[in-house]
This record gives C-alpha cells, sequence and structure tokens, in this order.
C-alpha cells in the first residue's frame, strides 16, 4: 500500500510509465506501483507494457479507483514501437509532461565476464538501456519545445558495485551516464531527468527471477536479502514509486542529472 495522501500533486499531468505491467506474485512491482500512485496524484497515465493484457489489469486497478489510464502494448527496444509510445500519450491525453523509464530485465545467460553469453549481453543492453534511450529520444523534441518535462529512469544499485551480473550492471551504469547526459542537455530547456537506484527490493520479478535462478524458496531469499540491507528490511515496489512521484513532481524543480538511492543504506556500505 502506498504512504500517504498524493492527490494533487500531479494536477493534469500526462505521465507515460513503460514496464507498467505486473509479473506475477505476492507483491508489487516498480512499475505497477508508480503508475497506481501517479493516477492518484491526478495524472492520467499511459501504462506501457510488451505483454499488453499485464498493462490493462494495472489500467483497470486505476479505472476502478476513479483515475485515467490507458493500456499500450509496444516493444521498447524497437525505434518504431518507441516512438509510438509518445504518440499514443498524445493522442489518448494531450502531450507528455513526464517519462518513467521502467522496463528492465535480468537475462539466465548473465553472469560475471567469464560466463556472460553474447546473447545476454546484446539482449539486456538492447532492452535496458537501448530501450530507454528510444523512448526518452521520442519525447525529448514535445517536452523541449515546451520547455518542460520531467524524464525518472529506474536505475539499479547493482550500477555502482556487483560482479555477477555483468550485462545488468553494464546496462545501469549506462544509464546513470545516460541520466546526467540528458539532464544537461534539458536544463536550458526546462526538461530535468533523474535516476532511482533501488537497492534489494521484493519485488515480483526481482524474488521470482531470482529464487529460480539459485534454485531457492522464496521466503528463504526474502530472509537472506532482508539480512543485508543495513535497515533490516527489503524496499517494495511502493518505495520506488514515491521517490519517483517526488522527481516527476514540481517539489524537485530544482533537481536534475540525480541518482537517487532507495536502498535501505545499501549505498552506503557499498560505499
Amino acid at each position: 500500500m502506498s504512504l500517504g495522501d498524493v492527490t494533487g500533486r500531479l494536477p493534469g499531468r500526462v505521465a507515460i510509465v513503460t514496464g507498467a505491467g505486473q509479473t506475477p506474485g505476492e507483491t508489487v512491482g516498480n512499475g505497477k506501483a508508480i503508475a497506481l500512485l501517479f493516477a492518484r496524484a491526478g495524472a492520467s497515465v499511459l501504462c506501457v507494457d510488451q505483454d499488453k493484457d499485464r498493462a490493462e489489469a494495472t489500467v483497470s486497478e486505476i479505472v476502478t479507483e476513479g483515475g485515467r489510464a490507458q493500456a499500450f502494448a509496444a516493444d521498447v527496444s524497437d525505434a518504431e514501437a518507441a516512438a509510438s509510445i509518445a504518440e499514443a500519450a498524445e493522442a489518448a491525453f494531450g502531450p507528455p509532461d513526464i517519462l518513467i523509464n521502467n522496463v528492465g530485465i535480468g537475462d539466465a545467460g548473465d553472469g560475471p565476464a567469464h560466463k556472460l553469453t553474447e546473447e545476454a549481453f546484446d539482449r539486456t543492453l538492447n532492452i535496458n538501456l537501448k530501450g530507454a534511450w528510444l523512448v526518452t529520444r521520442a519525447v525529448l523534441p514535445g517536452m523541449r519545445e515546451r520547455c518542460a518535462g520531467a524524464i525518472v529512469n529506474i536505475s539499479s544499485l547493482a550500477s555502482l558495485a556487483g560482479g555477477f551480473q555483468m550485462a545488468y550492471e553494464m546496462s545501469k551504469a549506462g544509464m546513470n551516464r545516460m541520466t546526467q547526459s540528458v539532464a544537461m542537455s534539458g536544463a536550458s530547456r526546462g526538461v530535468r531527468c533523474n535516476a532511482i537506484l533501488p537497492g534489494l527490493m521484493d519485488t515480483p520479478m526481482a524474488i521470482r527471477g531470482i529464487s529460480k535462478m539459485r534454485g531457492i524458496p522464496e521466503d528463504e531469499l526474502r530472509k537472506e536479502r532482508a539480512a543485508r540491507v543495513p535497515m533490516g528490511f527489503m524496499g517494495s515496489g511502493w518505495d520506488t514509486a514515491h521517490a519517483a512521484l517526488f522527481l516527476a513532481s514540481d517539489e524537485a524543480r530544482f533537481i536534475t542529472g540525480a541518482l537517487l538511492p532507495v536502498d535501505g543504506g545499501g549505498s552506503v556500505r557499498v560505499g
């Protein structure tokens, strides 16, 4: 559940949230939580996912709560599909004010440098980094013309340290640099760009994927991960969503190029 009343923090805004569908699981993912919270804050939300049924499920919850949303199926790593996302948002609600780049995968073939497969390298960088750039490129002309826009990239604490999933870590490190590059080029045109670095989170994609990869029960994995967080518990999709809401809102009007850890102190331990 989200924390507190967010009504009126994104009044009349049009937001695109990629990866807004829900991976099956007991908890809420970052994309779904962001889409729900933004709608509660007053935004009209284009919920983008490669799986339209999952996007529709998120939209259904938003509409049930009285919000405005529409589902859109697209592969963000395809240039034409990425361009169509911006067009779909404008057709449905008007020019997009906010973009949340949330699509991200961890490929089964990922690993340390000596084990990473070429296929996993290409697929991970193509979706996680190229996809974010393509959608960003699609919305930037309009944002720059209107001298207003907020882009929030969902990166990862793994962009700062790791060593066991080289392709994923590289894709998120690249996203950090993309964030700061877009922030610098957009600053004079009123376009802000920031990134969130979630740490160890209790989201369906993380828990299901890692437990399957390692062959251990989900509850055991949760206990192990929580013990590694300085605060003693994992974050949730809602923690990421509240950070995204702040960065997308006028409350963060003087913040751009920031890499915000949402990690229970994990980045302090990393250094």
